[in-house]
């Protein structure tokens, strides 16, 4: 029986591989090994594992990479994040070590992987944020990878121009497209009682993180300017999530905490919706804003309007419900006003999301099932192939 290893770090990135982690533990010819770690672990970023829990899954190992220190550099926690793992492969080395994404967190686990020799299976490489340091974490993982499960064609694309071999890239879609499609949604009224907010009233769904390239602004001084913003735009109630655990996350968290404090009969925040409430959330509401790739990415499946402000997802594909705007008061006020317009909801309603690939869980299975991963892997030279998220793949 083949095992695979697979490592979560944060909330958002543990409901995009919920599915696949359903699948492989209902496998009888895959066994998982769920090693839970960073954000998951650390109070001050809503241990987050205890949705992990609530969904029954076995996990295999818990290991803890942050301090109580929000602004410790990243190399540090890095540093400390390679060390840990070393010891967690050295002592339990899987078959296949698969994991998703970008952040830095997961780089540094890829990079004890490979230094053990361990194959390395990874989602959503190809995917260009050119306003984050996860822009280049994510293709550092995707050159140490032996198979590549990319979201859309275009990314499959760019691994093979990255001389990723077209036979190790995989294009099954949009782990969130499939959420979005098969997790049941919480009822309107289920969403107010769980949250706590009256949100039968028109909402907006506001997730803010820090930019982390080397150009960008104060995090602190961008999310004061969407705090301004949403002040000065009537006859919205602003339903605000937590940042994530890049440097200024926190200060991004108090601000927004602090709006809602100011304006309890506008604003609400809660620091984790969850998967199934931020799904629901996102369904309802009149506006998703903010700078997180759900907004990118996953809004086109509801088809509802988003402002996507700043830099952190630049060069990401865009499809007609997402309008972008500096990380400026006036901007982003200017550009919501828009977004909630009649005539732009009308535009909303005609995007059409390229990363509906069908069952990508399952596609995901059935590869890490039949995948030489003995094959050596070279750089490859040749002509870009066509790729199709709706191909079929053997189930």
């Amino acid at each position: 029986m083949r095992s695979i290893c697979v490592v979560t770090a944060t909330r958002a990135e543990y409901g995009l591989l919920r599915p696949v982690v359903q699948k492989l533990a209902a496998s009888a010819d895959l066994q998982l090994r769920l090693v839970v770690t960073g954000a998951h672990l650390c109070p001050r970023l809503g241990l987050t594992v205890t949705e992990i829990e609530k969904d029954g899954f076995a996990i295999d190992a818990r290991l803890p990479i942050f301090t109580d220190d929000a602004a410790e550099p990243v190399a540090q926690t890095l540093a400390r994040t390679l060390t840990v793992f070393d010891e967690y492969f050295a002592q339990n080395a899987p078959d296949c070590l698969l994991v998703l994404g970008d952040r830095f967190e997961i780089f540094a686990v890829a990079t004890a992987a490979a230094a053990r020799h361990i194959p390395i299976a990874h989602i959503s490489g190809g995917d260009v944020t050119l306003g984050a340091a996860d822009e280049y974490y994510r293709h550092c993982i995707s050159k140490m990878a032996a198979v590549h499960f990319a979201s859309c064609a275009d990314s499959a694309a760019r691994l093979v121009r990255l001389g990723e071999a077209p036979d190790r890239v995989c294009c099954v879609g949009g782990l969130g497209d499939e959420n979005i499609r098969t997790l049941p949604k919480l009822s309107r009224e289920a969403l107010c009682a769980s949250t706590g907010f009256a949100l039968m009233q028109p909402f907006a769904l506001v997730t803010y993180h820090p930019e982390t390239s080397a150009d960008a602004g104060s995090p602190a001084a961008q999310c004061q300017a969407l705090c301004r913003a949403m002040e000065s735009v009537p006859g919205i109630f602003w339903l605000m999530t937590g940042s994530n655990a890049d440097a200024g996350g926190q200060v991004c968290s108090d601000t927004l905490r602090a709006f809602a404090a100011a304006h309890p009969d506008r604003a609400g925040f809660v620091q984790n919706l969850g998967l199934q409430r931020y799904l629901s959330a996102m369904q309802y509401a009149s506006l998703v804003a903010g700078n997180s790739s759900s907004g990118v990415v996953e809004t086109p499946t509801f088809q509802v309007p988003t402002v996507n402000i700043g830099k952190r997802q630049a060069g990401r594909l865009v499809c007609a419900n997402v309008l972008g705007c500096a990380p400026d008061a006036d901007a982003i006020a200017e550009t919501m006003r828009k977004a909630l317009s009649p005539e732009f909801a009308a535009v909303a309603a005609t995007a059409k999301s390229p990363y509906n690939g069908g069952d990508t869980s399952a596609k995901i299975c059935a590869v890490l099932r039949s995948f030489d991963f003995s094959a050596p892997k070279s750089f490859y030279d040749g002509p870009v192939p066509h790729f199709d998220p709706e191909r079929n793949i053997d189930l």
